[in-house]
């Protein structure tokens, strides 16, 4: 019986990725580095890598220097557009009270809080983690073996929702069953081990009674 849904954020929630891509790719620009999306897809949403590194070294000033100026320009854009996927809100307010719930995303923090400023999303949720709650990021186990800590639940007891490669090699290790639901942009991508494939966030609930 499943008593804790860990939801992804960017891709499943609320609709960035294409906003992250068009800051890196903008930043890059200006560093004299054209990014494809190919590579995006590979180093941010498969690896959890920064495609910043194809024209800095990490570690070194300029490459900060460079975060920098993709994250403010990544804040901005975030004001600029609704982010909330369509059905999302609708789901959450059928789930509220039957499952703990709560976000799992490697998001830092500050772009976090810019996205759900005025997203309406965070009562639907009994804890949030980011990447200032965690020491290694997806595909690594930590953040969902820490979702499960807070939850009290064991892994057979949860359930991991994302879109990327990287989030869900992140629940497997963590021992967790996950549900996929591919966004535009990681609909193209192997999900070996994935419980389920879901072409939207709307079949999710019936996807639940299966697991009841």
């Amino acid at each position: 019986m499943i008593k804790a849904i860990f939801w992804d954020n960017d891709g499943v929630l609320v609709d960035t990725e294409g906003i992250f891509f068009r800051a890196n790719e903008e930043t890059l620009a200006q560093a004299g580095v054209t990014l494809r999306w190919e590579q995006f897809e590979e180093i941010s949403l498969t690896r959890g890598g920064s495609v910043l590194t194809l024209a800095e070294k990490p570690g070194t000033e300029a490459f900060y220097n460079l975060r920098r100026i993709r994250d403010a320009r990544y804040a901005d854009l975030l004001t600029r557009e609704p982010l909330v996927i369509d059905g999302v809100r609708e789901v959450l307010e059928s789930l509220q009270g039957r499952y703990i719930q709560g976000i799992v995303t490697s998001s830092g923090h500050e772009h976090f809080e810019i996205i759900h400023r005025r997203s309406g999303l965070l009562p639907y949720f009994q804890f949030v983690l980011t990447m200032k709650d965690c020491a290694h990021f997806k595909p690594h186990p930590e953040p969902y073996q820490k979702a499960l800590a807070l939850c009290g639940c064991a892994p057979e007891e949860c359930l991991v929702i994302e879109d990327s490669p990287r989030g869900l090699a992140s629940a497997v290790c963590a021992g967790i069953r996950a549900i996929v639901i591919p966004s535009q942009f990681t609909r193209g991508s192997a999900f070996p081990g994935a419980w389920r494939i879901l072409k939207s966030v709307k079949e999710l609930p019936a996807a639940l009674e299966d697991l009841a």
